[in-house]
């Protein structure tokens, strides 16, 4: 069974923490109903992520076999089979899918769009340079909106900024992340992923200054924006942004000095300062909206 849970990947499960947002920024937390809702929103999306990661890892079967680390997925090592995963990746879709629509149908459209993005990526658009990092940006926008959409209150508009902020900040995780598999990969980063054919550490490193500089310069915005100050009558969000800025430098740091970031997941899990980051920038968000 140890075999079947690492299949799902519950790691990863950590980048549907997004499904929250919307009821923090709503200023909801404390209604039990539509936590309850944002929770099991959660459940639905980890549902259908790891179903995607079912798809991901048959697709690359091959590819994965000859990396020096994903050799070792269950899949790839030959622990479970491919009709164990097709099986499961199926169940796990139509339960995933079936309970977002009871949630709510504006909510299932969301993970159903989020599910069409990344059979395009897994089977066609992840060779290409470029939009393979576009395609695994937007899935965390679709997180971001879906985490308004399951709350079902037709009042609650999630702010562009923040979706912009939301699209640069996967942006440059997906880059780091492109930048240390050439770098692990090196001459056979090629044969491994298409994509990393098309790239050069030059230009992820364009990328990666780039998509850091506008995913800081979007949050600032939003916690400026004269909207975001009228809707929670507050200007206080703006001193959570030096949180954002060192988070994003660390990781920086991470995938430049220690050559990290070839799973960003488990470079941030990993890491003790962007744990305690991320705790102090929630804390302070929570204080900000709730109590100040």
């Amino acid at each position: 069974m140890a075999h079947y849970l690492r299949q799902l990947r519950p790691r990863q499960w950590t980048k549907n923490l997004i499904l929250f947002a919307g009821i923090i920024f709503a200023e909801q937390l404390l209604d039990g109903s539509l936590l309850l809702r944002a929770f099991l929103g959660f459940v639905a999306f980890c549902a259908v992520s790891s179903a995607v990661y079912c798809l991901n890892d048959l697709s690359d079967l091959d590819a994965d076999r000859r990396h020096p680390t994903k050799k070792h997925r269950p899949l790839a090592s030959g622990a479970i089979s491919r009709g164990a995963v097709v099986a499961m990746g199926a169940l796990l879709l139509v339960c995933g899918l079936g309970g977002a629509y009871v949630l709510a149908p504006s909510f299932a459209l969301v993970v159903l769009l989020y599910f069409a993005n990344n059979v395009a990526y897994s089977l066609w658009l992840k060779r290409v340079a470029i939009v393979d990092v576009v395609l695994l940006a937007t899935g965390f926008v679709l997180r971001a909106v879906g985490s308004v959409e399951v709350l079902a209150v037709k009042s609650l508009v999630i702010s562009p900024w923040l979706l912009l902020c939301t699209f640069f900040l996967a942006f440059f995780i997906g880059a780091g992340k492109r930048r240390a598999e050439l770098t692990l990969l090196a001459d056979g980063a090629s044969d491994h992923r298409q994509a990393l054919a098309g790239y050069s550490l030059t230009f992820l490193d364009h990328l990666l200054t780039t998509s850091v500089t506008t995913a800081i310069i979007s949050y600032a915005i939003y916690t400026l924006a004269p909207a975001t100050q009228a809707k929670f009558q507050t200007h206080q969000l703006v001193y959570t942004v030096p949180f954002v800025v060192y988070g994003l430098f660390r990781y920086m740091y991470l995938v430049y000095e220690t050559k990290q970031g070839g799973n960003p997941t488990d470079a941030i899990l990993h890491d003790l300062p962007i744990r305690i980051v991320v705790v102090m920038w929630v804390a302070a968000v929570v204080y900000i909206l709730y109590l100040a």
